[in-house]
């Protein structure tokens, strides 16, 4: 139940944060807007990190190189969900997004990519792949 929870959030912060950030951009460019939201993260991250202190930062040498660069794709994010919500709105962008999002996220667990275990396609999983993607397609026209 506190995994749908913190999805139900995420999912409405992914969407608030594209809007915000959208309009940010509309005032500054895409790369100022960047950088802020990106410092105000920190500052956020921080504070709760001062404040909760979970975890062994001494542990940290022991997490794959890769994996540290995972703030890159922050970047990433921001950028282009800002510059897709300007282009095609925020709900065709969010859309979108989700559905780059659960294929990525399908091709990595059924290929057992990173350290995540590997699944088994079934026939009713790539049926709801065709359906979100032809809903895209039928909510964009």
């Amino acid at each position: 139940m506190k995994g749908i929870l913190f999805a139900v959030i995420a999912g409405l912060s992914i969407t608030m944060q594209g809007v915000f950030n959208s309009s940010m951009n509309q005032v500054i460019s895409g790369w100022h807007t960047t950088v802020i939201v990106h410092f105000v993260g920190f500052v956020i991250a921080l504070t709760f990190y001062l404040t909760v202190r979970d975890g062994d930062i001494r542990r940290l040498p022991s997490v794959r190189p890769l994996y540290i660069t995972g703030g890159t794709f922050g970047v990433v994010v921001i950028f282009s969900e800002l510059y897709a919500f300007n282009e095609l709105g925020p709900a065709s962008a969010i859309a979108i997004l989700l559905v780059a999002q659960l294929l990525t996220a399908f091709i990595v667990e059924l290929k057992g990519w990173f350290e995540e275990k590997k699944i088994e396609v079934k026939g009713y999983q790539l049926l709801g792949v065709a359906l979100m993607i032809t809903g895209v397609v039928l909510f964009k026209l």
